[in-house]
């Protein structure tokens, strides 16, 4: 051990109370710190996790049209010049199999589904509910969404076994008092058609379950009489993150509107960054107590100590040796809090996370989620290290800059 952490060491023992509370706040802080954060960050992946799962890391909705306008050009009769002046959006797809053929040449993309999609009415014995029918290729569909895990009644098996066969969101089921079995009927543009429900789904999206009901795309043709065409194409990636940077590469080679999903949901990835900053706005309150406590605990050292301090000096100890020796006793406190804090958010966290809560709003769940992520425990000790270390550097220099001299003849500043 070297000379100037064994002095912080002795320093730091003549201040048990006031650095045990500087410790306290710096462990209070980092571990509400993660916490806050485990939290925030898990709420925000089970949505966006569920999100990808049910509408696709991407999607192709609309065909993309220049338009031109034309200009007389004056002292040339009859010569007109045509200038682009923008971008004209024509709904849906034309061609999917010829859209998909291309997607599936882009690197990775994991899956290609052409989905067409209508606004009904449905009705039951009971209730006459508003929803949409999404018509798919089950094998297809299947490698973009995570809808064969999502099934809580009924057996995914029966949906192509005939054209009747449908799957119902489990809130939109409940609305309709409907069970596996149970029949209903759509209603769309004065056609009624009978079907009946083979399996109930649930995503976790109240706004899914609620409106969303599954048929054989050749059914859903014929109901909504489009043979050809398709409303948008989905696709699933291997890496998700990467989805704003392939879809601006697809718009360039397939002519067509590519969405990521940070685009489609750009409202809910900000109140979630926004729910995230607050917080750990909020927590850092407890760091910078601590770093208050840091500096007032050892500018009383410096007070105390000033005689010490001479005669540390006196020996030949030089003003950078002081002033390590006053940020050892800050770099002790924060090692002890960063540990202790990363031990306290880790045992906070787990329990939280077995903490029931039940939400059926934005998206359906029964407990607290968390997400564990080595990051929040960096960027919580890294903000206790920042705020403590600063408040800790005013007495250090101040202790440095005392003479010899001025302490023996009382004129010390």
């Amino acid at each position: 051990m070297s000379p100037n952490l064994r002095i912080a060491f002795r320093f730091l023992t003549a201040k048990k109370r006031a650095m045990m509370m500087s410790l306290s706040c710096t462990i209070l802080g980092v571990g509400l710190f993660i916490v806050t954060q485990a939290t925030t960050s898990g709420f925000e992946s089970f949505f966006i996790k569920t999100m990808i799962g049910s509408d696709g890391a991407l999607r192709i909705v609309d065909r993309i049209q220049d338009t031109m306008r034309s200009m007389g050009v004056s002292g040339a009769a009859g010569i007109q010049v045509r200038a682009l002046e923008g971008v004209k959006y024509l709904e849906g797809i034309d061609e999917p199999r010829r859209i998909i053929e291309a997607v599936n040449e882009f690197a990775g993309v994991l899956g290609v589904s052409a989905v067409l999609k209508g606004d009904v009415q449905i009705s039951s014995s009971f209730k006459l509910e508003r929803a949409q029918i999404f018509g798919i290729d089950l094998a297809q569909h299947l490698r973009v969404s995570q809808l064969a895990r999502k099934i809580v009644a009924g057996r995914l098996e029966d949906f192509g076994k005939s054209p009747s066969a449908a799957l119902m969101g489990r809130v939109l089921a409940d609305r309709l008092q409907l069970t596996v079995g149970d029949s209903f009927v759509i209603n769309v543009r004065g056609e009624s058609r009978r079907y009946r429900v083979v399996a109930i789904f649930e995503t976790g999206l109240r706004d899914i379950d609620r409106t969303r009901l599954y048929l054989d795309l050749v059914e859903a043709r014929s109901l909504l009489k489009k043979p050809t065409g398709a409303t948008f194409i989905q696709m699933n990636l291997d890496d998700p993150k990467r989805a704003p940077a392939l879809a601006a590469r697809m718009v360039e080679m397939l002519h067509h509107n590519v969405e990521p999903w940070q685009l489609r949901e750009v409202e809910w990835l900000q109140t979630f960054r926004a729910l995230r900053i607050s917080s750990a706005i909020t927590v850092t309150v407890f760091t910078l107590i601590a770093g208050l406590a840091m500096f007032n605990t050892l500018a009383m050292i410096v007070i105390e100590k000033t005689k010490d301090i001479a005669i540390l000096r006196s020996m030949g100890f030089e003003r950078r040796d002081i002033t390590q020796i006053f940020l050892w006793q800050a770099a002790i406190v924060l090692a002890f809090g960063a540990v202790g804090g990363a031990l306290f958010g880790a045992a906070v966290t787990s329990a939280v996370e077995h903490v029931p809560l039940t939400i059926s709003t934005l998206f359906k769940t029964d407990h607290f989620l968390v997400e564990w992520n080595p990051w929040h425990y960096v960027e919580a000790i890294a903000t206790a290290v920042v705020m403590v270390m600063i408040a800790s550097l005013v007495p250090a220099r101040r202790a440095a800059r005392l003479e010899p001299g001025d302490i023996v003849r009382g004129t010390a500043q």
